[in-house]
């Protein structure tokens, strides 16, 4: 059987106490994205990361160091975000001078806005992946996190 892994690069941007995350709204509701997506043939992923972030939020960014990753298998989260499993590679980022985010002139579907969200409201939002913890360690230890799988979020086995 062959098995098929997507690859995502992803920002995470933190700034003044807060993280930007892309807003969605779709047949689940609200909810919010950390910027990124699926690298493309003939990129690196910290192409993927500046290109997405871009696309998504308008900005140009440094890509700075691993902060960790997130892994999703299907089967092992009752399909919890769909059937494609997906490694996601997320890195700090720092946003360039000058630059101030906003929604693309071609936003991703159903994207409605990219928002800085407080740390003391990230609680009251709903994140895929619900990555929420692991965010805010990073923040506070600024150490690689490592492989954060989901099927072992809710184990209290992450971090």
């Amino acid at each position: 059987m062959v098995s098929h892994i997507r690859v995502r690069a992803c920002a995470l941007i933190i700034e003044n106490d807060s993280v930007l995350l892309v807003e969605f709204r779709d047949d689940n509701g609200l909810h919010y994205n950390l910027p990124g997506g699926g690298v493309q043939l003939g990129e690196t992923v910290r192409e993927a990361v500046s290109r997405e972030v871009m696309e998504e939020a308008s900005i140009e960014v440094d890509v700075l160091e691993l902060a960790f990753v997130y892994e999703y298998n299907p089967h092992l989260s009752a399909r919890k975000y769909g059937d494609t499993a997906s490694l996601q590679l997320i890195f700090e980022c720092s946003r360039r001078e000058g630059n101030l985010p906003k929604l693309a002139e071609a936003p991703d579907t159903n994207q409605t806005g990219v928002k800085w969200i407080r740390f003391n409201d990230l609680k009251n939002v709903i994140l895929y992946p619900e990555i929420k913890d692991e965010i805010t360690l990073y923040k506070e230890k600024k150490k690689v996190l490592g492989l954060i799988e989901e099927h072992r979020i809710n184990n209290g086995n992450s971090v």
